[in-house]
């Protein structure tokens, strides 16, 4: 069984009535990828920014990698973590190879890495073309390549697949898939869409009103004879539409 390459214990942002995360234990297993579903307004985005030390937590704790995050040793961990949190940006004017290749200077990342990354992508063949002709799923490809460079342990993602038509939404859950295997990475991925988790997710942490209500294996609820959706339903009490 994987170990767990991020674990929370406790993890609280806010007090009282402004509270948006109480005390959230994540169990993250190393190489899968890892569903953190709920409503929006539920706790998503501010617990993938605790993670990644944009927020600091009221109280509790954060483990990466079998050390537990502390303001001295918070960016020696985050190196090894690449994100897309809210919209990506880019200059527009630019291709996206020339954007790839300033994040790779920011980064100190070698040049010979924006090939693999645009192949990982699917954007190799269109790496010169001005980022502003790009569609809404490629500029969203283009930010998992600038979130992978450095070749990261683990990758988090959030609502990557929001305002995509079906199409776009298939090529990035297909790739996001992928890269437990191709890249040896562990992936978090946000999102309000059950579907997207049932066709994506190994594991799933169901969040509601700043509290985890369910963490484990879509293969657990399975045996009880419970699916996804009604799961949710039942955990959230919210209805089909998100």
């Amino acid at each position: 069984m994987n170990t767990n390459i991020i674990e929370t214990s406790g993890l609280t942002k806010g007090t009282g009535r402004q509270t948006r995360v109480n005390h959230i234990d994540l169990r993250i297993p190393e190489g899968c990828v890892y569903g953190f579903l709920g409503p929006n307004g539920a706790g998503k985005t501010t617990t993938l920014k605790l993670l990644l030390g944009l927020l600091k937590p009221t109280a509790g704790t954060i483990t990466f990698f079998g050390q537990k995050m502390t303001d001295k040793n918070r960016l020696s961990i985050i190196k090894h973590t690449g994100s897309l949190i809210e919209s990506p940006s880019f200059y527009g004017h630019l291709t996206g190879l020339e954007n790839l290749q300033i994040v790779a200077k920011l980064k100190k990342v070698p040049a010979g890495e924006i090939t693999n990354v645009l192949r990982t992508v699917r954007l190799y063949e269109q790496k010169d073309k001005r980022v502003k002709q790009y569609s809404l799923g490629m500029k969203q490809r283009l930010g998992i390549a600038m979130a992978l460079l450095g070749n990261p342990r683990v990758l988090i993602l959030d609502e990557p697949t929001n305002g995509l038509d079906p199409a776009g939404i298939q090529e990035i859950r297909e790739f996001i898939k992928e890269l437990p295997v191709i890249r040896q990475m562990t992936v978090i991925v946000s999102s309000h869409l059950l579907s997207e988790m049932e066709q994506m997710a190994d594991m799933v942490g169901i969040i509601n009103h700043g509290e985890l209500i369910f963490q484990g294996t879509l293969a657990a609820l399975e045996t009880k004879g419970e699916s996804l959706e009604n799961a949710f339903l039942k955990m959230t009490g919210g209805s089909e539409s998100l």
